[in-house]
């Protein structure tokens, strides 16, 4: 089990920003509208875009499909100084609980 915490997506506010680091055709078939998108494969060279995530009071909310690659990055993002949770079930999760979401064409979807 992981040491770092997990946040339900009944718990993340509809303004809140998070991390979703699902890969560029994931992320064009659904996501929420206040995620910052840095895939996982590109986030040691983009990691500076998360500096204004440093000085916020809350951990930085992390979600991928379902929750295993954030148990990966998690460790990572916390040796580079960031508090860092999951979000709980990753976008499957935030989809099923009716949380809102855009995508490139038609219906969200997480596949």
């Amino acid at each position: 089990m992981s040491e770092f915490p997990e946040v339900p997506v009944t718990d993340v506010p509809d303004d809140q920003a998070f991390l979703d680091i699902r890969e560029q055709d994931e992320w064009d078939r659904g996501h929420a509208p206040t995620a910052v998108h840095i895939p996982m494969s590109e986030l040691p060279q983009r990691v500076d875009e998360l500096a204004p995530f440093l000085d916020r009071d809350e951990p930085l909310v992390i979600a991928c499909r379902s929750g295993g690659r954030v148990q990966r990055v998690m460790p990572w993002l916390a040796q580079q100084g960031y508090e860092v949770a999951n979000l709980a079930g990753g976008m499957r999760a935030w989809l099923a609980a009716g949380r809102p979401m855009d995508a490139k064409d038609g219906e969200p979807t997480v596949s």
